[in-house]
């Protein structure tokens, strides 16, 4: 029954939920931006396939780094407290 004696804060899920949309637009940019720019240092090298390998490869990174962020605030900004 210890659920039933917790509360959902509000403002720490839009805060974190806030900053996971600003800051996941800088990290899935960046990655793509680094994909784009690998890809175009020797394209007859790298291919169309290995262009969206190389997208697969940085939007997992991107992904991996906001899991970790979401996580981190999570523990910095509870979303739930005791009533």
């Amino acid at each position: 029954m210890a659920t039933q004696n917790r509360r959902i804060v509000w403002l720490n899920v839009i805060t974190v939920i806030s900053a996971t949309i600003l800051i996941g637009a800088e990290v899935f940019g960046g990655a793509f931006a680094l994909s784009w720019a690998i890809a175009t240092l020797n394209p007859d090298l790298i291919g169309t396939i290995g262009r969206r390998i190389l997208d697969g490869i940085f939007m997992l990174c991107g992904l991996f780094i906001m899991v970790q962020f979401v996580r981190f605030a999570h523990r910095i900004e509870p979303f739930t407290a005791r009533r």
